[in-house]
């Protein structure tokens, strides 16, 4: 891979972790307050908690999503980006430039889908 398209990926997945940190400071200051005071009854507030848990689990899933961004730009430090974590082959540019995070070329992503389909 060239060293341009690798500034374009480190670029992207930079700007990709910049967000998600953007998304969860958001998250504390201003959907961690829940003041019982606010709202008029106990509806309000049960749906009010509902929403602050459901965003909870979006952020849960964003830092799971971080690492992902974290191992593919230490993948970049390190040579080894854009390569197979299971078949050792490229992963295609196409496939790179859609989820740039992605330690699976198609072939084992679809094997992996397969199985998980079978198991479940």
């Amino acid at each position: 891979m060239t060293k341009t398209q690798l500034k374009k990926f480190r670029d992207l997945l930079e700007s990709k972790r910049r967000e998600i940190v953007r998304r969860a400071q958001q998250t504390l200051d201003e959907d961690m307050t829940l003041d019982a005071n606010d709202l008029p009854d106990e509806m309000d507030l049960a749906s009010s908690e509902y929403l602050q848990s459901f965003t909870f689990r979006l952020r849960g899933r964003e830092k799971v999503f971080l690492d992902k961004i974290q191992k593919a730009l230490e993948k970049i430090d390190d040579g080894s980006f854009g390569v197979c974590d299971d078949c050792s082959e490229k992963i295609s540019v196409k496939r790179l430039e859609a989820r740039p995070e992605t330690t699976l070329c198609i072939r084992c992503k679809e094997d992996q889908e397969r199985v998980e389909k079978d198991f479940s």
